[in-house]
């Protein structure tokens, strides 16, 4: 027996040992103009990369390398070649500014990479392939046919190929170089040619059969400005270059030659879900920032869940990896099972290729279509008319329904809720658990294109310190550094309007004595509600308490709801009645006033208790026309104030009921007699009379 549980110890040191080694993950970064005119004053002759494994002859590969195995730091890293082309003189080149390394494609072939990394917990290496090559160009664009080893003489046979390339080729990737050189602004030049087409050398000139190439070879000059019948006179005199002239094929996938002369190997061809590969081109401040503007937002930065996902529930609202991880996002779209990236290694951020369909469809900006079913919440609202925000709420919504899981949800844990962001939830005022009636909500929903009007609002004029940190693809509205809140995408309807606190309430909702704007509002009616939640009297919520009391659905109902509206994370201006209403009845219920419906009284009204007389409780009815604070105490025969049942508190417009079972504050049972129901109203001000019989 001593043995067995000696082996059993050994084992489990063992795999403690293996779960925290160090793994290696090399990264093949991608450049932008931007990065490029920053990483010049560093190490000479840096260009701009697309971070694919297949390249163009002569460009230069830019890595780095980190351990995804444990937390432990990388204490020393050895970069070598496990073989190289022949006659290349490739090495590798410290960036120590950036922590990456670099080296040129110099000759044509395969680059082996390997790296050796050295941490506290141990060591690791790993490797990968680069492969320079040549471009070949598209082919059957504009009615030039494919000759091989253009990309569309093996994909045009292919139906789900074929799909692609006619979406492709009406798309503005596929039509910007012909629409330039025909239509442009007059500074249209060689310089915009490298974005525009097919293997065009950022800063520094190689020969891999890309776009300048091959128009040297054929005789083609740009002599500017762009005038009407230039696409056609390169059409009818340089066939050839038309393979090369719009941002195709290779532009994103990589220079194909390689993976077409080696019978179609897909390792020698990208899939590319990074947004780096797009700031290539989409990276140049000033005017082409929405790749900057993205590296400021939190799509950059996307929470790693990595779980494993039963198969039945994949691209469900309990898959996290589909608003976690890009790909899987992808998938879901198409309603496909795709991979599941289960590590860091794998993760892909939420970047340009998530949302956007780079092959083009007939969707605004070529959003992803969603799978069908797909533009419905948790609890069967629809968002179908939303607009390109559409895609947004997809993933911005709470993935449970309250009206199933609050009442009959799963095990009460840290995690329990809504999860994550629920702003989609709030903007269609939907999905907040109810107390018998439902809640009012306001007209945000009805924006054009819902979150995007105001969330990627143009970015601030050049010269800003706020400039691409606010609007466009940050998403973002407040800038923290300076406190500016970019209200451009509210200013259709509100005019003159420059903070958020600019949207005053129309009364004081959290019962502080003052009128304040809608957010400070919402803030205070969240910290009321969380007062309120168990503990109770304190500035804080205890989920185990919460959990304690299973058999309290109110209690549960209102700690969803607080849930709801804090992450959310507007302060309420998604909709800040709902977010109101949705708060103050939650509190209500939680210290005992319920709320009979919403009818809306002409007066003001405080009913005789019943039963009366009573022993130990009863129950006092009332009605309030409008949002007002109300007190409500109980006095005794000498006009003592015993138990206050409600402490100034504002409620919304409506009927209520509150319950009283004969104590007083301190929680003693109070004795045999008269006692007095006084409610003070605004200017209303009332008394009952009411006898405790035991």
């Amino acid at each position: 027996m001593k043995k067995l549980i000696l082996n059993i110890v050994i084992l489990m040191m063992c795999a403690a040992v293996v779960y925290s080694a160090p793994r290696a993950k090399i990264v093949n970064h991608a450049t932008n103009p931007e990065m490029v005119s920053k990483m010049a004053e560093l190490i000479p002759d840096s260009c701009v990369s697309t971070g694919l494994v297949s390249i163009g002859r002569g460009q230069f590969v830019y890595l780095s390398v980190f351990n995804f195995g444990d937390t432990a730091a990388i204490s020393s890293q050895n970069w070598t070649f496990n073989s190289k082309p022949t006659g290349s003189n490739a090495t590798f080149v410290s960036m120590p500014t950036l922590g990456w390394y670099k080296f040129r494609a110099d000759s044509i072939g395969t680059y082996d990479i390997k790296v050796a990394i050295v941490t506290s917990t141990g060591s690791k290496d790993t490797s990968m392939k680069i492969y320079a090559t040549k471009f070949v160009g598209t082919g059957n664009f504009e009615g030039v046919t494919a000759q091989y080893p253009n990309c569309m003489v093996c994909h045009s046979g292919n139906p789900t190929f074929s799909d692609i390339f006619n979406r492709w080729k009406v798309s503005g990737h596929a039509n910007i170089f012909k629409y330039e050189i025909d239509s442009g602004a007059a500074y249209y030049s060689t310089s915009c040619m490298k974005c525009h087409t097919v293997g065009y050398d950022h800063n520094i000139a190689n020969d891999n059969n890309g776009f300048d190439d091959v128009a040297r070879r054929v005789g083609w000059t740009w002599a500017g400005p762009p005038a009407p019948g230039k696409w056609a006179n390169l059409k009818t005199n340089y066939p050839e270059l038309v393979n090369f002239a719009q941002i195709g094929c290779e532009s994103c996938h990589g220079a194909g030659l390689s993976h077409a002369s080696n019978g179609g190997d897909t390792n020698r061809i990208t899939i590319s879900y990074d947004a780096g590969m797009c700031g290539t081109c989409h990276g140049e401040p000033w005017r082409h920032s929405k790749f900057q503007q993205w590296e400021n937002s939190l799509h950059s930065e996307p929470v790693f869940e990595g779980r494993t996902v039963a198969l039945a529930s994949r691209n469900g609202m309990n898959d996290c990896n589909r608003c976690h991880d890009g790909a899987s996002y992808v998938d879901f779209t198409k309603n496909r099972l795709g991979v599941l990236n289960l590590t860091t290694a794998d993760q892909k951020k939420i970047a340009c290729q998530t949302c956007h369909d780079p092959h083009g469809n007939s969707n605004e900006y070529s959003l992803r279509n969603l799978a069908p079913g797909a533009d419905t919440t948790a609890n069967g609202t629809s968002f179908a008319s939303a607009g390109t925000g559409k895609v947004c709420i997809t993933c911005h919504q709470s993935r449970r329904n309250t009206l199933a899981y609050v009442t009959v949800g799963g095990s009460f844990t840290s995690t329990w809720g809504t999860h994550g962001s629920t702003q989609g939830d709030v903007l269609l005022g939907t999905n907040a658990a109810t107390f018998g009636f439902p809640y009012i909500t306001g007209s945000h929903r009805n924006i054009d294109n819902t979150c995007a009007t105001c969330h990627m609002a143009e970015t601030t004029d050049t010269g800003t310190v706020t400039r691409d940190k606010v609007g466009g693809h940050s998403m973002n509205l407040h800038y923290e550094d300076t406190d500016y809140d970019h209200t451009a995408g509210c200013q259709g309807c509100h005019s003159g309007v420059t903070s958020f606190e600019d949207f005053t309430a129309p009364q004081d909702f959290d019962g502080d004595g003052e009128v304040e704007p809608w957010v400070e509002e919402v803030d205070g009616c969240l910290t009321n509600l969380r007062i309120a939640l168990p503990p109770a009297g304190v500035d804080s919520v205890a989920w185990q308490l919460i959990a304690r009391d299973s058999t309290n659905l109110n209690l549960r109902k209102a700690y969803w709801n607080y849930l709801l509206i804090t992450n959310d994370g507007s302060h309420g201006l998604h909709n800040p009645f709902f977010a109101i209403q949705v708060l103050l009845t939650s509190r209500n219920f939680t210290v005992g006033i319920q709320q009979a419906g919403t009818e809306v009284p002409e007066v003001y009204d405080l009913s005789q208790n019943y039963p009366n007389p009573f022993n130990p409780t009863t129950k006092i009815d009332f009605s309030i026309p409008k949002a007002v604070p109300v007190t409500m105490v109980i006095f005794d025969i000498t006009g003592r104030a015993i138990k206050t049942l409600v402490n100034n508190q504002t409620l919304m417009a409506g009927k209520y009921t509150v319950d009283w079972n004969a104590t007083d504050n301190s929680g003693s049972l109070v004795s045999t007699g008269v006692y007095f129901c006084r409610i003070i109203s605004g200017d209303y001000v009332n008394t009952k009379k009411m006898m405790l019989i035991k």
